[in-house]
C-alpha cells in the first residue's frame, strides 16, 4: 500500500483529492501587494496552497555571476543586487503568513540553502519544497529531513540514480516526489508524463507533477496518470518582467485548471464495469439481443 502523507489538513496520496499548488516563486518581483494578489487569485481558483522561493543570495549566486550586470525593473544592476530585490524579509513573510491564514490557504516555500530553510521554519509551514536544481545537494536534503516535516521533491534535470540517492536520504514515509522537466516553458515532446507511472512503480510515496508547459491539458492528464499533487507557476500577467512569467498561468487559467483537475478526478471512476441508472432509458430503447 502506497504511503499517504498529510500536508496541513490535506491527505496526499492515491484516492485522495489532488493537492493543487500555485507556484508564486519570484513572480511577485519583490512586490508584497503583487504576492498578496496572487495568493488571493489562487484561493479564488480553488487551489490548496501557494508556494514561494527563498534564497540567501550570496550563497546561491555563484561568485563569477555576482558582479554580472543586467537590465532590471530597478535599473542596470548586478545580478547579486537583483537577487536581493526579489527576496522578502521577515516582516513581509509575516504579512504573507497572516494573509494566507486569513484566506485559509496553505503556503510554504522552496528553500535554496540551509539558512533559508531555517528562516522558513520560523513560520512553521506545513511542508517544505526542494527544487530540482538542489536534488543533489545532500547537505540541504539532510537539513530538510531533520525538520521532520513532509517534503516535496522535484526531479527535473536528474537521473534515476540521483533520484534514488535523494530518496535514500529523505525516506519515502513523508515524501512527495514530483516529476518535472526543468525547461521554461517546456515543449510537449519533453514533458514525458509517463514518468509519473515509472516513479509510482519504483517508489512507495505519493507522486506529483510540477508543470512548466504552456497550456493546461498536460497537467490534467498528469492527474489521470496518477499524480497526487500538481504544481503550476502562477502570475497576474504573463507579460510581466521575469524569467518564469512566460511559463506561468494567469488567474483565469489557474481557475480553469482547477476545474479540469476536479472533472478529471470524477471521470476516472473505479474501473469496475457497471450499468448506470442514467443508461437505462437508452438501454430500453436501443438494446438489441440476437441469438
Amino acid at each position: 500500500m502506497r504511503n499517504t502523507i498529510k500536508i496541513g489538513k490535506h491527505l496526499i496520496g492515491d484516492d485522495q483529492p489532488t493537492y493543487i499548488v500555485g507556484e508564486i516563486g519570484i513572480n511577485h518581483n519583490g512586490d508584497l501587494e503583487v504576492a498578496k494578489d496572487l495568493i488571493a487569485a489562487a484561493k479564488k481558483a480553488g487551489a490548496n496552497a501557494v508556494k514561494f522561493q527563498k534564497r540567501t543570495p550570496e550563497i546561491c549566486v555563484p561568485l563569477e555571476q555576482q558582479g554580472q550586470m543586467r537590465d532590471t525593473p530597478w535599473g542596470y544592476i548586478s545580478y547579486l543586487d537583483y537577487r536581493y530585490k526579489v527576496e522578502f524579509d521577515e516582516e513581509a513573510y509575516r504579512e504573507i503568513d497572516r494573509y494566507a491564514k486569513e484566506l485559509e490557504i496553505d503556503w510554504f516555500a522552496s528553500s535554496w540553502d540551509v539558512p533559508s530553510l531555517h528562516f522558513m521554519e520560523k513560520f512553521d509551514p506545513p511542508t517544505h519544497k526542494i527544487p530540482s536544481a538542489l536534488l543533489t545537494d545532500h547537505e540541504l536534503l539532510r537539513a530538510h529531513h531533520e525538520t521532520g516535516k513532509p517534503i516535496i521533491l522535484s526531479t527535473g534535470m536528474s537521473t534515476m540514480e540521483q533520484i534514488q540517492e535523494a530518496v535514500d536520504i529523505l525516506g519515502e514515509e513523508n515524501l512527495v516526489l514530483c516529476h518535472t522537466t526543468s525547461s521554461y516553458p517546456c515543449p510537449p515532446e519533453e514533458l514525458n508524463l509517463r514518468m509519473i507511472n515509472t516513479l509510482k512503480e519504483k517508489f512507495n510515496c505519493p507522486i506529483g507533477y510540477s508543470g512548466h508547459e504552456v497550456g493546461l491539458v498536460p497537467s490534467a492528464i498528469a492527474v489521470a496518470l496518477g499524480a497526487s499533487l500538481v504544481e503550476r507557476h502562477i502570475t497576474l500577467d504573463r507579460a510581466m518582467w521575469g524569467s518564469d512569467q512566460s511559463a506561468s498561468v494567469e488567474p483565469q487559467g489557474i481557475s480553469t485548471l482547477v476545474k479540469y483537475i476536479r472533472v478529471t478526478e470524477k471521470s476516472l471512476g473505479d474501473g469496475v464495469k457497471q450499468v448506470y441508472d442514467s443508461e437505462q432509458s437508452s438501454l430500453r430503447k436501443l438494446r438489441r439481443f440476437s441469438h
